[in-house]
C-alpha cells in the first residue's frame, strides 16, 4: 500500500463514528481509529502493538473472542452486543462486528473489528423500563396502569385488600408493592400460602402454639400473625382454607385478636391483611364453600389482575427484563429473541401467565449458546406445535409456525389500524421487513383501509 493510499485510509477511518481497529494473525492491534480512542479512552499509541484483549477487557475476551472466532472459522460476527471496560474502569455496552483481512494472495493476515457505543441506547432503554415499571411490576397495559394508580391510593390506608387473578399473574408482587407503599413499610411483610399446607399445620403456622399444645410442642412458637405485628400479612390462596379455619380468621379481621393453640389467652395483633386467590370467591360463597361474612371482610378493596394473554403488549418488556435477569445470573451476553421466535411467544396463550414466560426465558438462556434466542432454544412444545401446547386448531387458532406468525402480524396490523410503520415499531422490526413478511404470508389489508397505509 502506498503512503498516499495509507493516509487516505487513515483519514476515512478517523471520520467514522464507530470505533475501528485491526489486528494481525497474533491478535495484536495494528491500527486504532479516532472513535476507538474516544470510546475506550485509550490513545492509539498505547493500543498498537498490544493484544486486543489487553486493550478492551471485554466480557467475551477470555472464552468467546469474536475476532478469534472469525479468524478460526472465516465466519464474520454481526452486531453482537457485549460490554467492554474503558480506561476509567467503566463498563460500556457496545455492538461489535468482525471480518477477515486478506493479502493479495487471499491469505488471512489478520482481522478487523468495528464497535458502536450503545451507552445512549442503554440509557434510553433504562428510561423506558422505568417509565413502564411500578415497584417491581413491569407493564404498559392500560388496565395494569389503572391498577397501579389504585394501589398508590389504597396502600396509604389499612384497608384489607383482595387480589384476584390466575396463577402466575403477579399477585405476590402486588402484595409486596402494597406493603412497600404503605406506612407499614418499615415493618415485616409475612407471607403464608394457605393452599400448600394441610389444615392442622396451617392453623399452627398462622396462630402459633404454646408449649404442650401437642406432642411435638416442646416450646412456645409464635405464629405468622404475631410475626407480622406492625406490618402486613399476605394470605396467598385464601380460597383454599377450610370452613373451620375461616371462622377463626373472621375473628382476627373483626376484633384483631387471636389465640395461639393450647392457650386460653387472647392476643392483640396490629396487622394489615392482604389476601389473594386464583378462584372466584363470589362463586364459592354462592356455592356455600366460603363464608359470606368472611368474604365481605376481605373484599373491602378488590383488584383483579388480568392474565398475560390479555396484556400481550407487555410480553416484549417482560422478555427483555427476564433475559437481562438470567444473563446477569449466568454471565452470558444474549441480545434478545430472533425474528422467528418472537411471533411464537406473542401468539402463545400462556396458561401459566408471567411465571410461565419467566420459566421459558430461563430455559432458553440456559440452552442458548449464541447471541440470539431462536425457536430451537424454546421448550419442545414450541418446536412441535402440532403435538404440544402451542397447537390451537381445535379452537380456530393457528396450529403451524407459519399460521402463528401470520396471525400475530395480522392482529398487530389490525390493532395499529393497518399502519405499517406503527406495526413495525411495535414488533421491533424494520418496515421493509414487515412488508416482505406480509407478501410472503399473503396478508392483504381490507379494501377500506388501504388508503391509510403508508
Amino acid at each position: 500500500m502506498s503512503q498516499q493510499t495509507e493516509n487516505q485510509t487513515r483519514i476515512i477511518l478517523d471520520s467514522i463514528a464507530d470505533g475501528v481497529f485491526t489486528v494481525d494473525s497474533d491478535l495484536k492491534v495494528t491500527s486504532f481509529n479516532r472513535s476507538a480512542e474516544k470510546i475506550t479512552g485509550i490513545k492509539k499509541e498505547e493500543a498498537i502493538g498490544r493484544h486486543c484483549w489487553e486493550v478492551f477487557r471485554a466480557s467475551i475476551c477470555e472464552k468467546r473472542c469474536a475476532l478469534k472466532h472469525t479468524m478460526n472459522t472465516s465466519h464474520p460476527v454481526l452486531n453482537q452486543s457485549i460490554y467492554i471496560v474503558n480506561l476509567h474502569g467503566e463498563r460500556l455496552p457496545v455492538s461489535i462486528s468482525t471480518a477477515l483481512l486478506r493479502d493479495e494472495k487471499d491469505q488471512v493476515i489478520g482481522g478487523v473489528e468495528t464497535f458502536r457505543d450503545l451507552s445512549v441506547v442503554e440509557e434510553l432503554r433504562k428510561e423506558l423500563t422505568r417509565r413502564h415499571s411500578f415497584q417491581d411490576i413491569i407493564s404498559k397495559n392500560k388496565e395494569m396502569r389503572r391498577l397501579f394508580g389504585i394501589l398508590e391510593q389504597v396502600s396509604e390506608s389499612d384497608a384489607t385488600i383482595l387480589l384476584e387473578g390466575k396463577s402466575g399473574t403477579g399477585k405476590e408482587l402486588f402484595a409486596k408493592a402494597i406493603h412497600a407503599l404503605s406506612p407499614r413499610k418499615t415493618g415485616p411483610l409475612i407471607t403464608i400460602n394457605c393452599g400448600s399446607l394441610p389444615d392442622t399445620l396451617l392453623e399452627s403456622e398462622l396462630f402459633g402454639y404454646e408449649k404442650g399444645a401437642h406432642s411435638t410442642a416442646f416450646k412456645d412458637k409464635p405464629g405468622r400473625l404475631a410475626l407480622a405485628d406492625g406490618g402486613s400479612l399476605f394470605l396467598d390462596e385464601i380460597g383454599d382454607i377450610s370452613p373451620a379455619l375461616q371462622v377463626r380468621l373472621l375473628r382476627v379481621l373483626q376484633d384483631r385478636t387471636f389465640e395461639p393453640l393450647g392457650s386460653t389467652k387472647s392476643l392483640k395483633t396490629d396487622v394489615r391483611i392482604v389476601a389473594a386467590t386464583n378462584k372466584n370467591l363470589q362463586g364459592l360463597v354462592e356455592e356455600g364453600k366460603f363464608r359470606q361474612d368472611l368474604f365481605y371482610r376481605i373484599n373491602v378493596v378488590k383488584l383483579v389482575l388480568p392474565p398475560l394473554r390479555d396484556r400481550r403488549e407487555d410480553i416484549p418488556l417482560l422478555v427483555e427484563h427476564f433475559i437481562r435477569k438470567f444473563c446477569r445470573l449466568s454471565g452470558k451476553e444474549i441480545q434478545g429473541l430472533s425474528p422467528e421466535a418472537f411471533p411464537l411467544l406473542m401468539s402463545y396463550d400462556f396458561p401459566g401467565n408471567v411465571r410461565e414466560l419467566e420459566n421459558i426465558i430461563e430455559y432458553a438462556t440456559v440452552v442458548c449458546k449464541n447471541g440470539m434466542i431462536g425457536i430451537e432454544h424454546l421448550p419442545d412444545y414450541f418446536k412441535n406445535p402440532d403435538e404440544g401446547r402451542v397447537k390451537r386448531s381445535s379452537e380456530g387458532k393457528p396450529s403451524s409456525l407459519g399460521e402463528v406468525e401470520r396471525s400475530y402480524i395480522f392482529e398487530t396490523l389490525k390493532r395499529n389500524l393497518w399502519n405499517r410503520t406503527a406495526t413495525a415499531v411495535e414488533m421491533g422490526i424494520h418496515p421493509t421487513t414487515l412488508w416482505r413478511k406480509m407478501k410472503r404470508l399473503h396478508i392483504e389489508p381490507p379494501e377500506k383501509t388501504r388508503s391509510l397505509m403508508p
